[in-house]
C-alpha cells in the first residue's frame, strides 16, 4: 500500500464535516473533480468505500467513520507539530476562528477587537456569533478552535478557562413597583412580567433560574406574548413601559449614571452572576493565541469586572447552555 499523505486525509476530513463533496472541495481551495479522485484514489489502494455517495447528504460508511476518526487525530498531531515550531520561534501567527454566544458579542467583542488585532497582526481572527451548543459541536467537530461563552459546562474534552464573573442588573419599565427599592432580591422577581430571550439562549435559562415565580399578572401582558433573541429588542421594550428585563453587566456600559438610577437595580448580595470564559477542546493546538487572546480580553475589562470578590451566585446555573 502507498503512503497516505496528509492532503488526502485534509480533504476526507472536509467531506466528513459538509457530508457534501462540492462544499469540501471549496473550504480545499481545490476543484471538486481534484478532491474527488484523491479520495476515490485513497480508497482503491485502501481497499475500502468511505463514503456512500447515493445518499444526500453523503454519509460516512462504518469503516469509513473509523478511518475519518483516525484521520481527525493524525491532522491533529500534524498540526501540533507547526505549533510547537511557532512557540520555539516566538511567533502568534495563523488563522484562528472565534465562536461567541449572542449575549457576549455585542458588548465584549468592540472592548478587545481593536487592541488583539494590532497587538497580534499576523493572525487572522474569524469571529462567529453562536449559540452555546453550536460551540460545543463545533468545538468537537474542529471547525472552530475557541469559543466564549458561559460556564461552568462540565463537558469532557472540553477545556474551560476563566476570564470574569458577570454580574445580573434588573432593567425597570418607567413606573415599575421595584424602582421603589434601592436593591433587590431574587424573591422580589416574578416570572409574570419578564422579558426573555428566545428558547436556546442560555441567558434566557439562567433569568429563569434566578426568578422565582409568584402570585399576580401584569395586565399590560395578557394579550401580548413575545419573545427575542436580542436583548436590546428587550431594552426597548421595557422602555416603552412594558414588564421588565434581566441584564448582564456589560449591557449597561453605554447607559449614563442618570439613565441607571431610573432604569437599574441591582441585586443584593449574594449576587447572581454567569461565569464567562474561554473554551477550547485540545490542550495544545494554538495555545499560543489563547494565551493572547484570554490575556488582551481580561486587560480590555472595565475595572468593575476584574473585581474577583464577585463570586456567589444566587442559585447554581444549568451546566449546559
Amino acid at each position: 500500500m502507498k503512503s497516505i499523505t496528509l492532503t488526502q486525509l485534509s480533504y476526507i476530513a472536509a467531506v466528513a464535516q459538509y457530508r457534501n463533496f462540492g462544499k469540501a472541495a471549496k473550504s480545499c481551495f481545490v476543484s471538486q473533480p481534484t478532491l474527488s479522485m484523491q479520495i476515490q484514489k485513497l480508497e482503491e489502494e485502501l481497499e475500502v468505500t468511505l463514503f456512500d455517495r447515493s445518499k444526500k447528504p453523503v454519509e460516512p460508511t462504518a469503516m469509513g467513520q473509523k478511518i475519518i476518526d483516525q484521520t481527525q487525530i493524525v491532522l491533529q498531531e500534524a498540526l501540533r507539530i507547526e505549533e510547537l515550531i511557532k512557540a520555539e520561534k516566538g511567533e502568534i501567527s495563523g488563522s484562528f476562528k472565534l465562536g461567541i454566544i449572542p449575549t457576549l458579542a455585542s458588548y465584549l467583542l468592540p472592548l478587545f477587537l481593536e487592541r488583539f488585532t494590532t497587538n497580534y497582526p499576523n493572525v487572522k481572527l474569524i469571529v462567529e456569533e453562536l449559540q452555546t451548543k453550536q460551540i460545543i459541536h463545533q468545538l468537537k467537530e474542529d471547525v472552530i478552535d475557541a469559543g466564549i461563552l458561559v460556564t461552568p459546562l462540565k463537558i469532557q474534552g472540553i477545556i474551560e478557562k476563566p476570564i470574569f464573573n458577570e454580574p445580573f442588573l434588573a432593567y425597570l419599565s418607567p413606573g415599575h413597583p421595584l424602582l421603589s427599592l434601592n436593591t433587590i432580591s431574587d424573591k422580589d422577581l416574578s416570572l409574570d412580567d419578564i422579558w426573555l430571550l428566545n428558547e436556546g439562549h442560555c441567558f434566557r435559562d439562567q433569568a429563569i433560574e434566578v426568578c422565582k415565580k409568584i402570585k399576580g399578572n401584569n395586565p399590560l401582558r395578557k394579550n401580548l406574548v413575545f419573545e427575542s433573541g436580542n436583548l436590546e429588542t428587550l431594552k426597548r421594550l421595557v422602555d416603552q413601559r412594558f414588564g421588565y428585563t434581566l441584564l448582564p453587566w456589560l449591557a449597561i456600559m453605554g447607559i449614563s449614571a442618570a439613565e441607571k438610577k431610573k432604569k437599574i437595580r441591582v441585586f443584593k448580595a449574594p449576587i447572581p452572576i454567569r461565569e464567562v470564559s474561554v473554551v477550547y477542546s485540545r490542550s495544545f493546538l494554538k495555545k499560543s493565541i489563547i494565551e493572547a487572546l484570554y490575556k488582551d480580553i481580561v486587560t480590555s475589562l472595565p475595572k468593575e469586572l476584574k473585581n474577583s470578590k464577585i463570586r456567589e451566585r444566587v442559585v447554581e446555573m444549568p451546566s449546559f447552555r
